[in-house]
């Protein structure tokens, strides 16, 4: 049975479509799904327990993600084990696709992520901009990262678990496989809604400077990073020039996020959460 762990914190208003999405389809047999609500003051573990029986309901009173996934794996009785943030939209489907190299003992794969789907109607157009520029990047389109799943075999599962509490848990677990190991499932496919404002974006991009410091603390200048680099980015106007003022916007992006970022980096803060809520409106 393939386990499914949810980290939920205070997320009422879109764990409905998550789960009545992977609901579809499946039977009692296919899934053991596991919310964990960590520190949530709204109406996530009431929602969550009236999709019935097949979803198992876990509250923690610590907000933390970490916590919260450490928590679903007590409770999760099987493998492969998926993985998945409570604002993302993925099917049954998608999670079968998921998990089917992850079965194969000859293949050598211990992680899997679905393809992103980011739709982009109704943010700002420097939003647009830069996602543009962003899921054409070379480390965004081949890591497991900023995707919001994670499937693992029993292998992969011992991998991860023995990472320390990083804010950038998704980034750290999907560096701690060779490119050999991991898959980027081209038959599964996650809805990833984004910010649909630029000070939404600043708040993920913040989060995500600071986040990927932390990681970087935990490993060697040898090792894999997902930082962007001038190169990746000249690569992409050669192909497309068209996306230039995309560069331009990305760029800005970075800057802004990096200024935001130093404070929290040089008294190492890795707990406060920049959360966007425009990307949670229905």
């Amino acid at each position: 049975m393939t386990s499914i762990v949810i980290p939920a914190h205070n997320e009422a208003r879109v764990i409905g479509r998550l789960l009545d999405s992977l609901l579809a389809g499946s039977s009692e047999d296919d899934t053991d799904i596991v919310v964990v609500c960590n520190g949530c003051t709204d109406d996530t573990a009431r929602i969550a327990a009236a999709r019935g029986p097949r979803v198992r309901v876990v509250e923690i009173p610590v907000p933390s993600k970490h916590a919260a996934l450490r928590a679903g794996d007590d409770h999760a009785h099987g493998f492969p084990r998926v993985y998945v943030d409570a604002d993302v939209v993925i099917a049954d489907a998608d999670v079968r696709a998921l998990i089917e190299p992850l079965n194969d003992g000859t293949s050598g794969i211990l992680a899997t992520a679905p393809e992103r789907h980011i739709p982009l109607a109704g943010c700002a157009w420097r939003v647009r901009a830069y996602y543009q520029v962003w899921q054409r990047l070379p480390a965004v389109r081949e890591g497991l990262f900023g995707r919001g799943v994670i499937a693992v075999s029993k292998a992969g599962h011992a991998r991860i678990a023995a990472l320390p509490p990083l804010m950038a848990d998704d980034l750290a677990a999907s560096l701690a496989f060779a490119p050999q190991e991991r898959l980027v499932v081209g038959g599964a496919r996650v809805v990833v809604h984004p910010p649909r404002t630029w000070p939404d974006l600043i708040k993920r991009r913040i989060r995500a400077a600071v986040s990927t410091a932390q990681v970087e603390e935990q490993r060697s200048a040898e090792e894999a990073s997902a930082r962007t680099s001038t190169a990746d980015l000249r690569a992409i106007l050669r192909g497309e020039p068209k996306l230039f003022a995309g560069v331009v916007v990305f760029l800005a992006a970075a800057v802004v996020a990096r200024r935001g970022a130093t404070k929290a980096i040089r008294a190492q803060d890795f707990g406060t959460w920049l959360r966007d809520e425009s990307s949670r409106q229905s």
